[in-house]
C-alpha cells in the first residue's frame, strides 16, 4: 500500500491501473496533489490522455465475458475479501484522504470503512437470485426472465467523497458482472487509489476494474464514445450531468446521474430542539459543508425561530477550524481548494450586502486560502444566492417559515431534489412531509440518512437513477425476457 509517510517523504507518482498494472510512463505529465490545510505538495499522480482511457476501456471489453460468466458466488467473494482488506487499512488510508481533502481524521476513516460497507452490502446482493418465473396463460407456454450484466460501465466520481462514492458504483457494477473503467477527480485521487489496490489484492482479475487519471472531458468522450462502454454512473454538478447525458444520448448509452442538491433542513416548533440543532450542526458541517446531501437551507417554525438561532449563534462561535493533522481534532477543516472558499465568499458577501447578518462571532481562523468561516446567516432575501444556490461549503442561510404549508412551499420551490430533512414529533406530520417533499432522500429526526442497503439519488435536476440497495445492483443489470414452447 502507498502509506501516507512514503508520498510525504517521496513524492511518490501514483500511477493508473490498467489491465492489472500499475502503470506511470515516464513521457506522462505529472499533477501534483495538494494538502488544503498546508498548501504543500503530498504526492503526484500520472496524469495520461484521452487515449489511455481508450486503453482501460480496451482491458475492460476484453476482461468482461470472463468475469461476467463468473459465477455470483466468486464474484461475492473477492468484494467480500476486498471490504476486509479495505476495513483492515481503514486508519491508514484515512490519514492519506484527509491529507488530500481536508476533511477530519475520523472522517476521513469513517468513510473508508463505509466504503467497505458497499462491498459488503453489494458482495451479499450478488448472491441474490435475479430475475422471476411469470405464471403463464396457456398451458403450452412458459414465461422467465433473466439478467445479464450491461457491460463495460464508466465510473467518473467527484472529490468530496472520493472513496465512498466510487465503492458505491463499482461494488454493485462488480457484482453484476460488469466490468469498470474509473476516473477519480485529480483534487483527491490518492485515496481511491487505494480502494483499487484493495480489490486488487483481493484478487481481482486483469482489466475488471481500471483506474485513469487524465483531463475530465477528454477522458470521459474518450469513454462514452467506446463501442464497448455500455453505462456511464457519475456524481458532480447537474451541467456536467446534463453534459454527459448529451453525449451518452449519441450512442443510447445508459446513465445513472447523482446531481446537486438544495438540501432543506426544517424545525418545526413542536421538533426536540436539541436534537434539531445537535443534528443540523451535524447535517452541515460534515465534510466541512461539502456534501452533496448536507443542509443548505434552514427552515425554523416562527415560534421558535429566535431559540433556534440564539443556539446555532452560539455553537458557531464555539467552534474549532483547524489543520486536521493537528493535535486535538478541529470540528472543521478546511475547504478543497481556494477556489471553493471564494465561491461561499461570493455567496456571502451577496447576502450581507442585501441586509443578511451572521449569526455569533467568527471562530478563530488559521490561515491559509482554503479556510472558510462556518456558520449561519439570517435576513438573506429570498432571491439571494444562499437562498437559491447550492452553498457547498459550512455556511447556510436561516430563514423563518409560518406552517407546513409554507415550510414545502418553499423546500420544494427548487428545481433540485436530492435531500431533505425536517424535525417534529407529530407522527401525522412525518407521513405528509415524507410524502410531499420532492426529494430522493428524507432525513426525519435525523441527520444521516446514508446506508449501503437503502437507495441512493434524486428526483428533477438532482439527477437519474438509485445508488445502494437492491436498486443500486438493478442499475447494472439488463433484464431478458424467455417465452419458452412446451
Amino acid at each position: 500500500m502507498l502509506a501516507t509517510t512514503e508520498l510525504l517523504s517521496s513524492g511518490q507518482v501514483v500511477p493508473w491501473l490498467i489491465d492489472g498494472r500499475w502503470e506511470a510512463p515516464s513521457d506522462a505529465a505529472t499533477i501534483d496533489v495538494t494538502n488544503p490545510a498546508t498548501c504543500e505538495a503530498i504526492g503526484r499522480i500520472a496524469y495520461g490522455q484521452a487515449a489511455d482511457a481508450t486503453r482501460a476501456a480496451d482491458a475492460a471489453s476484453a476482461a468482461f465475458d470472463s468475469w461476467a460468466q463468473r459465477s455470483a458466488g466468486q464474484r461475492a467473494d473477492i468484494l467480500q475479501r476486498a471490504a476486509d482488506i479495505l476495513a483492515g487499512r481503514a486508519a491508514a488510508i484515512g490519514d492519506l484522504l484527509s491529507a488530500e481533502t481536508g476533511k477530519r481524521r475520523s472522517e476521513a476513516a469513517g468513510e473508508v470503512n463505509f466504503s467497505a460497507s458497499y462491498l459488503r452490502w453489494f458482495a451479499s446482493q450478488a448472491r441474490q437470485a435475479h430475475g422471476e418465473v411469470l405464471s403463464p396463460e396457456d398451458p403450452a407456454r412458459r414465461h422467465l426472465t433473466l439478467t445479464r450484466p450491461v457491460g463495460v460501465v464508466a465510473s467518473l466520481t467527484p472529490w468530496n467523497f472520493p472513496v465512498s462514492i466510487q465503492a458505491r458504483k463499482i461494488a454493485p457494477a462488480l457484482a453484476a458482472g460488469c466490468t469498470v473503467v474509473a476516473r477519480a477527480s485529480e483534487k483527491a485521487p490518492l485515496a481511491v487509489a487505494e480502494l483499487f489496490r484493495a480489490l486488487q489484492d483481493a484478487g481481482l482479475p486483469d482489466g475488471v476494474a481500471n483506474l485513469v487519471q487524465g483531463p475530465a472531458a477528454a477522458c470521459t468522450d474518450a469513454l462514452i464514445a467506446h463501442r464497448a462502454v455500455r453505462m456511464v454512473t457519475f456524481t458532480g454538478s447537474t451541467p456536467v450531468g446534463s453534459r454527459l447525458m448529451a453525449a451518452a444520448s449519441k450512442r443510447i448509452v445508459r446513465c445513472a446521474l447523482e446531481l446537486g442538491g438544495d438540501a432543506p433542513f426544517i424545525i418545526f416548533a413542536d421538533a426536540d430542539i436539541d436534537a434539531a440543532v445537535s443534528g443540523l450542526m451535524t447535517a452541515k458541517f460534515r465534510n466541512n459543508g461539502q456534501s452533496c446531501i448536507g443542509a443548505n437551507r434552514v427552515l425554523v417554525e416562527r415560534p421558535i425561530f429566535d431559540e433556534v438561532v440564539s443556539r446555532l449563534a452560539a455553537a458557531t462561535s464555539a467552534m474549532a477550524v483547524g489543520d486536521p493533522a493537528a493535535a486535538g481534532e478541529p470540528d472543521l477543516g478546511p475547504l478543497i481548494d481556494a477556489s471553493r472558499v471564494r465561491a461561499v465568499g461570493e455567496l456571502v458577501d451577496e447576502a450581507v450586502s442585501g441586509g443578511a447578518h451572521w449569526l455569533g462571532d467568527s471562530p478563530q481562523m488559521p490561515s491559509g486560502p482554503c479556510y472558510s468561516r462556518p456558520g449561519f446567516i439570517v435576513g438573506a432575501p429570498g432571491g439571494s444566492g444562499l437562498a437559491t444556490t447550492e452553498v457547498f461549503g459550512p455556511v447556510s442561510g436561516v430563514f423563518a417559515f409560518d406552517g407546513e404549508d409554507e415550510a414545502l412551499a418553499i423546500a420544494n420551490g427548487t428545481e433540485m431534489g436530492l435531500a431533505g430533512y425536517f424535525y417534529t414529533r407529530d407522527v401525522s406530520r412525518v407521513w405528509r412531509m415524507s410524502e410531499r417533499l420532492e426529494v430522493g432522500i428524507v432525513g426525519v429526526n435525523h441527520p444521516l440518512p446514508s446506508v449501503a442497503f437503502a437507495p441512493m439519488g434524486g428526483v428533477k435536476q438532482s439527477g437519474l437513477g438509485r445508488e445502494g440497495a437492491r436498486q443500486g445492483l438493478e442499475e447494472f443489470l439488463d433484464t431478458r425476457y424467455v417465452s419458452l414452447g412446451l
